[in-house]
C-alpha cells in the first residue's frame, strides 16, 4: 500500500454521472491486482472515497478507474480533468482470486459493480463470458472496452429499452444452462449477488463476490464496513469488507 500523486492522462464521461479516469500511477499499478480498490482524496473533503480499479497496465505504470457519482464528493472528483492529479492510497483490500486464463469464466456485474470486472475479462478473454444488468440504454457502461478484450458481453436493461428486458440473473441462468461455467466473479447491489450466489451453489460452480458497503478508512480501523462471515466451522463472525475483502467466497458471506 502506498500514497501516489496520479496524474490524470484522460476523462470521459460513459453515462449520465459515471466517468472513466485513465491514471499514471506507476507505484500502484506494479503491484494491484484485479477486484482490489483505492481511496482517492475528493477536493474540500477530509474522508477518501473508495473507488474500485478498473483496468491495470504494469508495463505502462497506468490504472483505469470508473466512478458513478453519488454525492457532493464523489462530485468534486468528476471536475477534475487532464491537468489534475488525484491523490491515492493502495491498492487496498483482498481482491478476485483468479483462475488459469483457460477456465470458462461468467463475470456478473450490477450497474457500477461492472468495472472490477473489466481486469478478470481481460486475463480470461475468450473464456470469459460478462453480463451486466443496467436501468435502461443510456445507463450501459463499459460495453466496447469488454468486447476489446475478447471476452463474450451480453446485458439486461430494467425498463427493456436495450438488452435483455429482465434481471441480469436471467442472463446467469441462461449461460449456466448453455456453456460448462467453472468459476463466477459477481459485483452488485447484495440482493444481486445474493441470487447469483444461489444460483451457483444449485450448479455447484465456485463463486466470487465482491461486496459493496460505504467505508471511511479503507484499512479495517474504523470498523464501519463491517460484514457477517462464516468461518471454517460454520460460526458467524464479523470481518470487514475493506481489509478482509472486498472480495469473498460466496458461501463465506450470512446473506
Amino acid at each position: 500500500m502506498i500514497q501516489e500523486k496520479a496524474a490524470i492522462l484522460g476523462r470521459r464521461q460513459l453515462s449520465p454521472g459515471v466517468y472513466k479516469y485513465l491514471l499514471s500511477c506507476p507505484g500502484i499499478a506494479r503491484t494491484a491486482a484485479a477486484g482490489q480498490f483505492v481511496q482517492v482524496t475528493a477536493p474540500g473533503f477530509f474522508l477518501r472515497r473508495p473507488i474500485s480499479i478498473c483496468r491495470i497496465d504494469p508495463q505502462a505504470g497506468t490504472l483505469v478507474l470508473v466512478m458513478e457519482v453519488r454525492g457532493n464528493g464523489t462530485a468534486a472528483i468528476a471536475q477534475l480533468g487532464s491537468e489534475d492529479t488525484l491523490d491515492l492510497i493502495g491498492p487496498l483490500g483482498s481482491g478476485f482470486a483468479l483462475k488459469d486464463s483457460s477456465t470458462k469464466a461468467l463475470m456478473v456485474g450490477g450497474g457500477i459493480g461492472l468495472p472490477p470486472l473489466c481486469q478478470p475479462a481481460f486475463h480470461h478473454g475468450a473464456n470469459a463470458i460478462v453480463v451486466s444488468g443496467f436501468r435502461n440504454e443510456k445507463a450501459v457502461i463499459l460495453a466496447d472496452e469488454i468486447e476489446n478484450t475478447g471476452a463474450k458481453f451480453d446485458f439486461s436493461t430494467d425498463d427493456g429499452s436495450a438488452g435483455h428486458h429482465g434481471l441480469v440473473t436471467d442472463l446467469v441462468k441462461k449461460y449456466l444452462a448453455e456453456e460448462k461455467i467453472e468459476v463466477i466473479y459477481a459485483c452488485g447491489p447484495m440482493p444481486m449477488l445474493k441470487a447469483v450466489a444461489a444460483l451457483a451453489k444449485e450448479k455447484g460452480v465456485e463463486c466470487q463476490v465482491s461486496l459493496e458497503e460505504r467505508m471511511a478508512c479503507g484499512m479495517g480501523a474504523c470498523l464501519g464496513c463491517a460484514c457477517a462471515l462464516y468461518d471454517e466451522n460454520g460460526e458467524q463472525y464479523y470481518g470487514h469488507v475493506c481489509k478482509d475483502g472486498p472480495v469473498f467466497p460466496a458461501e463465506k458471506v450470512v446473506w
